[in-house]
């Protein structure tokens, strides 16, 4: 292995932006020395023969995955209860503490953990229960995950999508994107080998709070007093342990209560994931009825087998939650009308994810990752590719910062980092304006102003009645795969979206028109009225010192 300050530069050097990141740099890990690179005719036939045959194997490997779910459905079930993850040596203390601190053990902090360590950074984590399995079911388009290098972390996939939006074959919209559902266990098991591959030091206690003094964070550790970090990352999800916000926090909600099932038959074609069903004929209770005019739901079923399902009943977004009670009474009234009789629940679902409302503020001392960021698709409640996809350049911009911090301990801007030691801030004012360059790179100006648009789309659907969503979604579908596949991926730039919105708008029905016109004009000026206003750029707040190439409030 390189000494620490080499491993350290050439990390930092790497500038591998986007969701190719994690393949590539799980790649490069194999071999940090050097390695020959042959650009000869045969060396490019053979690596293409070698692809090919990678492709192949990698659809074949999905296909035997699908043929077990359907023969052995509760397989992966029973495993992922009772999961066992790799299991990392005794957390070591050093005496000043970690260069990095995450707290929470979910995607985003185990990535941007692995990934930090994977640079030479002295990386903790800290989180309460590292051998629980993640509790919710994750649903993907299959492109996303394929982009990252993560569909070997796949356990199911169909290949077609269903919306159905009313009774009859004409409302049946058929959305040509392969989906899948994450294999939980091996996900964390990847992320948690890579962690533990590259020294990552992991904690099981549960953290108090924060306190910033002199450039050096402390977190107050259950059992274990107060830990020195040279920046925190809270990756606690819906928890938002660490973070601050300077406005009351009144997100949309979306709630979902889901069981996955053996029953003796269900009519739904097992080569497609139903992605939406608002059929309300189901209701024939009067209260519900009501219920589901006032308060739209949908059916999302994801059918393995025959005789293996999960079905979840789903309030796209509300404000207050929809009663899990009241999702559970019309699950079960689905049920019934669908003729499904349960012979055996194997998991049971709560789910409850805020979208939209305030930003945590920022530039502050913690910096927050995946849902403590606000990171969750508002319009949509899809995060994890959105977060796996964020990792790479968030842990660069952390990495950048470091090695400020290293140089000017060596004592010269222009030095080399220094291999003994923690790369730290000097003061309390280059720590903050440290992590002020970071939260700019947790947020750009691109993807706050894409956001306003979300939150926008957000704020519309939640004053549609169950006809007005069904409306919508219609004309939603009919657009171009181009538009609708980049507004649930969040791909489109803020300038695309208003044309989405263009074409959203004149796709739609003139009964649609009318209420996107009466529901989204208020938000629509709220909307411009933000973008008007702008948000702080990295050189509003820093300006930089010619001198010493340090960055100064």
């Amino acid at each position: 292995r390189h000494p620490r300050s080499i491993r350290r530069r050439r990390g930092c050097r790497r500038r591998t932006f986007g969701a190719f990141a994690i393949e590539r740099n799980a790649k490069e890990k194999v071999g940090r020395v050097h390695e020959d690179v042959c650009t000869t005719m045969a060396t490019k036939t053979v690596r293409g023969m070698r692809m090919v045959g990678r492709k192949r194997e990698k659809r074949t490997n999905q296909r035997t995955r699908n043929v077990l779910a359907r023969t052995h459905p509760q397989a992966h079930v029973e495993e992922g209860r009772t999961a066992t993850f790799p299991k990392p040596g005794p957390f070591q203390r050093q005496e000043d503490g970690f260069e990095v601190t995450v707290v929470g053990a979910g995607p985003a902090g185990l990535g941007v953990a692995a990934r930090l360590a994977g640079f030479g950074a002295k990386v903790a984590v800290v989180a309460p229960a590292l051998q629980k399995p993640w509790p919710n079911n994750y649903g993907v388009w299959i492109d996303e995950f394929r982009a990252m290098g993560l569909e070997d972390c796949v356990d199911h996939v169909w290949e077609e999508a269903v919306v159905q939006l009313n009774t009859g074959s004409e409302h049946t919209r058929q959305l040509k994107r392969p989906y899948g559902r994450v294999d939980r266990k091996k996900l964390k098991t990847k992320l948690m080998r890579e962690c533990i591959d590259n020294g990552v030091q992991f904690l099981e206690e549960k953290v108090n709070g924060v306190e910033h003094r002199q450039g050096t964070s402390y977190l107050d550790i259950e059992g274990h007093g107060e830990l020195p970090s040279s920046i925190v990352v809270d990756a606690t999800g819906h928890f938002r342990k660490l973070v601050e916000f300077d406005a009351e926090f009144n997100p949309g909600y979306q709630g979902a209560y889901g069981i996955l099932v053996e029953v003796e038959s269900h009519p739904f074609d097992i080569n497609k994931m139903l992605f939406m069903d608002w059929r309300d004929d189901y209701a024939v209770d009067k209260n519900i009825k009501q219920r589901c005019q006032d308060l739209p739901t949908f059916l999302y079923a994801m059918p393995f087998s025959e005789t293996y399902i999960f079905l979840e009943e789903t309030s796209l977004v509300a404000r207050p939650a929809a009663p899990f009670d009241d999702l559970k009474e019309r699950l079960e009234a689905r049920m019934k009308h669908l003729g499904i009789k349960v012979k055996h629940i194997e998991e049971e679902e709560y789910c409850l994810i805020p979208m939209g409302g305030v930003l945590p503020k920022f530039p502050q001392r913690v910096i927050g990752v995946g849902g403590t960021a606000g990171m969750v698709h508002p319009s949509t409640g899809y995060m994890i590719s959105r977060v796996l996809g964020a990792v790479p350049s968030i842990s660069d911009a952390i990495m950048d910062q470091l090695t400020l911090f290293g140089k000017q301990k060596s004592g010269n801007g222009n030095g080399n980092i220094p291999s003994e030691g923690l790369m730290r801030a000097c003061s309390e004012v280059q720590a903050e304006v440290a992590c002020g360059q970071i939260w700019h790179v947790v947020w750009p100006s691109e993807r706050l102003y894409q956001r306003e648009f979300f939150c926008f789309g957000m704020d519309v659907l939640l004053r549609l009645d169950l006809q007005q969503t069904r409306e919508f979604f219609d004309a939603f579908f009919g657009l171009s795969a181009y538009n609708w596949q980049g507004f649930l991926s969040a791909r489109l730039s803020f300038g695309e979206l208003f044309i989405f919105g263009l074409a959203l708008f004149g796709n739609a029905s003139t009964e649609a028109r009318i209420s996107l016109l009466v529901q989204g004009i208020p938000g629509l000026l709220q909307l411009l009225l933000n973008v008007a206003k702008g948000y702080p750029q990295p050189e509003d707040l820093l300006e930089k010192d010619e001198t010493q190439g340090l960055l100064k409030v």
